[in-house]
């Protein structure tokens, strides 16, 4: 029977042998870290044996067993070794033609995750490389649709300046060649200028503000403020322009309802909301706002008697430059106004959607409390 101190030697031997195989093993994976799993995987099944045939010749080397034996044992080690070896290649095998069929689905034209059956890390690995396939084209579809809109912008902004602009033109014109001098058609001239360069601001802040929106340069100042009184300063702004078309304006808000917000900025979404109402209403229809509570949320609606919106231009009437053909009226803007109405409440956390309902559209911006 081996004594404890014998049993210690052999151990320290055994491990020291193991572990130069071990360094030798690790040096070569070094070696070989660009190489594929199979020939890795063979390296480490080879290393696993020689390791224990290591041990064993130390064995035989203290004279602790015999001939006979040491050739029986390493007989018994090497065919396990072989057996490990070849497990080690085939596995290695799988996992190379896994990996080549999720490279594969990868190359194709839209990544989808493969039929076939893989290996847990390579399954998971397939699972977000689809997932993230999605938020691509996602954001691909998005970029599209953001170019889209940017292309009919300019081709919108270009028409709605080129009008004014000429007016203005003939005008100035008509004044310094003396064309027109009587009092009358002088003043005419002059207020008619006056208007229209203030609808050209008016469009110039619009693309100023749309264009901070979508740099993400929007900066808010939120304080809390009373909705009723966000709601009452946009009916009152609104007031002229329903008074001259007929329209009948109503605002009804719960006093006291209070939210966080920007007080400018969310004031400009909110009259921008009731102005696009007003100008899509017929003279003798009524435009009601209302504010209320609503799981949690404060609920603001604006609705009209605009006769309702086709439902395949509902999708896009946020977007921007978008105007129906119904909108294509002389001061109608340049179609920015709900773009940035969408872009203000977005930036407050809030949400803006439209539905046809009644004799018109109602549009609802919904914002945390």
């Amino acid at each position: 029977m081996l004594s404890v101190a014998d049993l210690f030697w052999v151990a320290w031997y055994a491990a020291l042998a193991a572990g130069l195989v071990a360094g030798a093993a690790l040096w070569l994976l070094h070696r070989w870290r660009g190489r594929s799993v199979a020939a890795q995987l063979a390296v480490v099944g080879a290393a696993t044996v020689l390791a224990t045939v290591s041990g064993i010749v130390v064995i035989a080397l203290m004279m602790l067993i015999n001939d006979h034996d040491l050739t029986v044992v390493l007989s018994v080690v090497t065919a396990s070794g072989l057996v490990a070896m070849a497990v080690s290649i085939l596995l290695g095998q799988r996992l190379v033609a896994a990996n080549r069929v999720l490279v594969d689905a990868v190359r194709a034209d839209g990544f989808s995750a493969p039929a076939t059956r893989l290996p847990a890390e390579l399954a998971e690995l397939s699972r977000e490389l689809e997932a993230a396939y999605a938020r691509l084209a996602d954001a691909h579809a998005r970029e599209q649709a953001l170019e889209a809109s940017r292309r009919e912008l300019v081709a919108w902004v270009s028409h709605d300046l080129r009008t004014p602009l000429a007016g203005l033109r003939a005008m100035a014109e008509a004044l310094e060649d003396g064309v027109v001098d009587d009092e009358a058609t002088v003043r005419r001239y002059h207020g008619r200028i006056r208007i229209e360069a203030d609808r050209l601001t008016g469009m110039v802040d619009d693309l100023f503000e749309l264009s901070r929106i979508h740099a993400g340069a929007l900066r808010l100042s939120r304080e809390r403020v009373g909705l009723a009184d966000l709601v009452a300063e946009a009916v009152a702004g609104a007031e002229a322009l329903a008074r001259a078309k007929g329209v009948r304006l109503r605002g009804d808000v719960r006093a006291g309802l209070p939210v966080q917000v920007d007080a400018g900025e969310f004031g400009r979404a909110l009259r921008n909301l009731v102005v696009n109402a007003i100008r899509h209403t017929p003279s003798d229809g009524t435009v009601e706002v209302r504010g209320e509570i609503d799981g949690g949320q404060a609920l603001v609606t604006v609705a009209d008697a605009c006769g309702g919106i086709p439902e395949q231009d509902l999708p896009r009437v946020f977007d921007v430059a978008f105007r129906g053909e119904a909108a294509r009226t002389p001061g109608g803007g340049a179609g920015l106004g709900l773009a940035i109405a969408r872009g203000i409440v977005e930036a407050h956390a809030g949400e803006i959607g439209v539905a046809n309902t009644g004799p018109g559209c109602r549009f609802v911006v919904r914002l945390p409390v």
